[in-house]
């Protein structure tokens, strides 16, 4: 049994590290395939394996999905905002930086989710049944609130609308199988390789430098903020370390590494505390989730311990992965041509998009990364484009 364990844990890593790595490939494409052949895996493989297997992906893709977000400016949803801090530190020579910045996060929300797991399961116990009735208002109030923290509001709130109805129409879209594919990734990838190649970037000379911030504010920051989207849907990392940024109100010139280290926490918490929130209220509040819940309808406390241990262990190795391969990257990415890799990368996700998606598919993905250049255009934050999943889900809730 525990070899069995052992090897599913360290397959989810190595899954992890693919996902993270390649630009389109996500942890949800990969938990629906296994869902599809599940009848199939579970005749000889035991749920709590693939459970296992799924946590260990999951943890170790929010490590490791920082890198093609500094290097390539190709990030998921839950690195859109590393873009603008991560690549300013990439034109001043500190890619390796930016990538362990978000690193050193993720590995103390390990230490944080491992701590607090039982008051947490508590309190989302306890607090989510009594909010229930109040969620799209809730998701309203954060989705003005965000928008009020910006310059221009207007353009902003512009943004919002406009991206949330393209997301209403892209969801509604009958035979468009994983519709969040392209059009995320026009709207968060693609549109802004495209304003690479039309910048015509240059990488310079790397340097490995030992990090150096303040680790308290941040991560007080993350913790406050990432419980908030463990049980409301439509809100992802970006959003919950918008919110943790104003509670601690950092305006140091250190500002964009305590950002970095911000939502590195952030991204691995939201994700933590999903499966927390599975345990606790029996609701899927991530893909990851969604996947464990197909597998295994409830959770018990025994699984709870082991999908613990699974995040202590896959978090501690996927730290040492991400360090060796950020270390790699930036020996070799000045060496290569910046415009040549962004368009290899728009070209590989265009191939992505029109497997799983089909014709349908990539005519959203023109679509959104219009859209997206567009929003980017305003120069407002890029997270006011998840209005594009905020907007249907506030609608949702508020006709059914």
């Amino acid at each position: 049994m525990l070899i069995e364990l052992s090897i599913f844990v360290l397959l989810g890593i190595l899954a992890g590290t693919f996902t993270g790595l390649i630009p389109g490939i996500h942890i949800n494409l990969v938990g629906t395939f296994l869902l599809s052949i599940s009848a199939y895996l579970l005749t000889s493989v035991q749920p709590i394996n693939l459970v296992i297997f799924i946590v260990a992906m999951a943890i170790t893709h929010t490590f490791v999905d920082f890198i093609p977000s500094v290097f390539l400016g190709c990030p998921d949803t839950d690195t859109e905002l590393s873009i603008l801090p991560g690549h300013e530190l990439l034109k001043k020579g500190e890619g390796y930086q930016a990538v362990m910045l978000t690193c050193y996060g993720s590995l103390i929300a390990i230490l944080i989710i491992i701590i607090i797991s039982i008051p947490s399961i508590i309190m989302i116990s306890k607090i989510y049944y009594s909010i229930k009735k109040i969620t799209p208002y809730f998701l309203m109030f954060i989705s003005l609130f965000l928008i009020s923290l910006e310059r221009k509001r207007l353009s902003a709130f512009f943004v919002f609308l406009l991206s949330g109805t393209l997301g209403i129409i892209t969801l509604n879209l009958e035979n468009l199988n994983q519709p969040l594919l392209p059009l995320l990734t026009g709207l968060f990838g693609s549109s802004n390789l495209i304003l690479s190649i039309k910048n015509k970037t240059v990488i310079p000379e790397q340097k490995i430098t030992k990090v150096k911030t303040k680790i308290f504010a941040p991560i007080f920051g993350a913790f406050l903020a990432a419980p908030i989207c463990s049980f409301l849907p439509g809100l992802g990392s970006g959003q919950a370390a918008i919110i943790g940024n104003n509670i601690i109100n950092r305006k140091s010139k250190n500002n964009q590494k305590d950002f970095l280290l911000l939502l590195g926490a952030t991204n691995t918490l939201v994700m933590g505390f999903s499966f927390l929130s599975l345990y606790a209220i029996s609701r899927t509040r991530t893909g990851a989730a969604v996947v464990i819940k197909e597998l295994i309808d409830k959770l018990t406390y025994e699984n709870l311990l082991l999908i613990l241990t699974t995040i202590a262990i896959a978090g501690l190795i996927s730290f040492f992965i991400t360090h060796l391969i950020a270390k790699t990257t930036i020996k070799k990415i000045t060496k290569v041509n910046y415009i040549v890799i962004s368009v290899l990368t728009i070209s590989i996700l265009s191939m992505i998009v029109l497997l799983i998606s089909k014709i349908l598919g990539f005519f959203v993905l023109i679509i959104s990364t219009l859209t997206g250049i567009y929003c980017i255009s305003l120069k407002v934050r890029r997270t006011q484009m998840m209005g594009c999943l905020l907007l249907p889900t506030i609608i949702w809730y508020l006709i059914n």
